[in-house]
């Protein structure tokens, strides 16, 4: 059974860019990069994306395979192919969480954001977001109560699950 992300919680971000990395979010990295063993540092790769992501997407290294194997089975000088690569894989920067079970986000990163003191981690299967909080209660959060204010009074969020592109 793989492990997933799940949850969310608030961390800390130093100046110098550092912030915790959930402890059971690390065990998922762990757990998704093929070559971590005791004593080595879990590898992952941040997807920063174009100006309108609001947040940061974090990969294990078994999630951006499979993201970077449906790339390379594109045509290659497909437009397609060339929009993934310029947007996704030009967009992301592999790195590696510390041994102090932090990850270091660069300055480009957190001014993206307009990161500062604080970061909220949210789990998402196979990924993870970091989103500045403010950002997350006027972007994400709205985002899904908009939805969910057109859905009827016993709408049950499973039924997403029976449409095939998740309604």
């Amino acid at each position: 059974m793989a492990r997933r992300f799940r949850g969310e919680s608030h961390h800390k971000v130093d100046a110098k860019g550092r912030v915790s990395v959930p402890a059971p979010f690390r065990r998922v990295l762990e757990a998704g990069d093929p070559d971590w063993t005791r004593g080595l540092r879990p590898q992952f790769v941040i997807h920063y994306g174009g100006e309108s992501q609001k947040f940061l997407e974090v990969y294990t290294m078994e999630a951006i395979d499979e993201v970077d194997r449906k790339i390379a089975a594109l045509p290659r000088g497909s437009t397609r192919r060339r929009i993934l690569e310029d947007l996704f894989q030009g967009q992301s920067l592999p790195s590696e969480v510390d041994r102090d079970g932090r990850l270091i986000l660069p300055q480009k990163l957190r001014d993206k954001l307009e990161l500062e003191d604080e970061a909220l981690f949210i789990g998402s299967g196979d990924t993870f977001k970091i989103w500045k909080p403010e950002t997350y209660e006027t972007v994400g959060r709205a985002r899904i109560a908009a939805f969910l204010a057109e859905q009827p009074e016993d709408f049950d969020v499973l039924s997403l699950l029976d449409s095939p592109e998740g309604g």
